[in-house]
């Protein structure tokens, strides 16, 4: 395996926004078993006539010209001012625009290719990528091992960072690893795009970065490893969503506002091993949404120390698998603390561990001071089944009319409530915050 790359940082220039990559790329073969397979050859990229390209490009001068004119391993510094694109590198360059160098493919294609390894680009910006998501378009697409790309400008691009101006759905995605691994993504903001995806990608860390406005923040699936830190993430569909993974780490991140009918801060679908901690999960319709994970026997996900507050349920279990332990956090203002899609043969026995959090329902006391209450905090579900078992009924989840009939519930029960949870240390006092916030 290669080694890690070396730190690559991105710096932000006024409202513009900066993107920064490095990191290997895995040869296409030796694919992981059931980790899907790949091709062998990728999909040529398309070619487009000038005239087919926007007008503002045709009296440009070719930025390919400058690279094929400059020795492998030279230091090429243009001219500063605009070039047309697109420009494949193929051999190993230092691209040193000082920032007044700008590449523009017209609105056809994608923008930059580097197919070299070593290579460096900086200060230069990339515009005008095409829209296609059959042909990958982008502003930048790296394809070689051991690069640094710092203090790049992309804007008007379908890939990276801030998308077209498009539904949802069919923006590009703001940044997308695919089998490429040991990549560092810091101190990068992206905005009004797709998703960040890490497919087939491991060990790979997201730091210190900004995401508002998209579908998913991170999106990894069958990639391992992944460490995300210090990130914010606001106004987002989807925090952080783990598919088909194995370990990985969210710490010291802020996800607020991940809102709508699938508004979600962290995902998890069968996956196992990752530890969740330190994270501000606020004002979402979920703050933790889980399906059949952990999925590996034995393994466990780890949540402590987050604070849950003002979401609509703060964790949601979609099945009973048991293996999730949280331990010492802060469940405070949601509508629904905890729930479950359906027990099935676990009601009353839940599997989970809970241990030492905060809860602002809590009734009991504290009369010998050590800080954790007297009595078990046990959490049932009452009328709150009725929306949990018939997704359907979630219209009407806090509704005066679910209210009233919970009240009824638990002053004279006609059905045997679910125990949700058994916190047997629930703090009494809430603790000072160490997550961010």
């Amino acid at each position: 395996m290669s080694r890690l790359p070396q730190l690559a940082r991105l710096g932000l220039a006024s409202a513009l926004l900066l993107v920064l990559t490095t990191g290997n790329t895995e040869p296409q073969g030796d694919v992981p078993a059931g980790m899907g397979a790949r091709a062998n050859v990728d999909r040529p990229k398309p070619t487009f006539m000038l005239y087919e390209r926007d007008k503002r490009v045709h009296g440009l001068k070719p930025f390919q010209d400058l690279v094929d004119q400059a020795p492998a391993g030279s230091l090429l510094k243009p001219p500063p001012g605009s070039y047309a694109g697109p420009v494949t590198i193929d051999k190993p360059l230092t691209i040193d625009g000082g920032g007044r160098v700008t590449i523009d493919s017209g609105d056809r294609g994608t923008v930059m290719v580097l197919e070299a390894s070593n290579a460096v680009i900086r200060g230069i910006h990339l515009t005008g990528s095409g829209d296609s998501h059959d042909s990958d378009d982008s502003c930048l697409d790296v394809r070689g091992d051991h690069n640094v790309i710092e203090d790049v400008i992309v804007d008007n691009c379908n890939n990276r960072i801030r998308s077209k101006d498009r539904e949802l759905g069919v923006r590009g995605d703001g940044l997308r690893l695919w089998y490429s691994n040991d990549n560092l993504i810091e101190g990068n903001e992206v905005f009004d795009s797709r998703d960040m995806v890490a497919w087939y990608s491991h060990r790979n860390v997201y730091r210190n970065n900004i995401g508002k406005r998209s579908r998913y923040s991170i999106h990894f699936m069958f990639a391992n490893d992944n460490i995300v830190e210090g990130n914010a993430f606001y106004d987002n569909a989807v925090g952080v969503y783990f598919m088909y993974t194995v370990g990985g780490v969210v710490r010291h991140n802020i996800i607020s506002h991940a809102t709508g009918a699938t508004g979600m801060a962290i995902g998890f679908k069968e996956s196992s091993g990752t530890v969740i901690e330190n994270n501000e999960l606020i004002y979402c319709g979920i703050g933790i949404g889980s399906d059949l994970s952990p999925f590996e026997p034995e393994s466990t996900i780890e949540i402590r120390n987050n604070r849950f507050a003002y979401n609509g349920v703060g964790i949601l279990f979609n099945s009973e698998t048991g293996g999730n332990n949280m331990i010492d956090n802060v469940f405070e203002g949601n509508l629904t603390q905890v729930a479950y899609g359906g027990h099935g043969d676990n009601n009353n026995s839940p599997k989970n561990v809970w241990r030492g959090n905060y809860w602002d329902d809590y009734q009991g006391f504290d009369r010998d001071g050590d800080g954790v209450g007297d009595k078990t905090h046990e959490l049932y579900a009452y009328a709150d089944q009725i929306w949990m078992e018939l997704p359907v009924a979630r219209f009407f989840r806090s509704s005066p009319v679910m209210e009233l009939l919970d009240f009824l519930e638990r002053l004279a029960p006609f059905s045997s409530p679910d125990l949700i949870l058994r916190d047997e240390k629930p703090r009494f006092v809430k603790p000072e915050r160490t997550a961010r916030s």
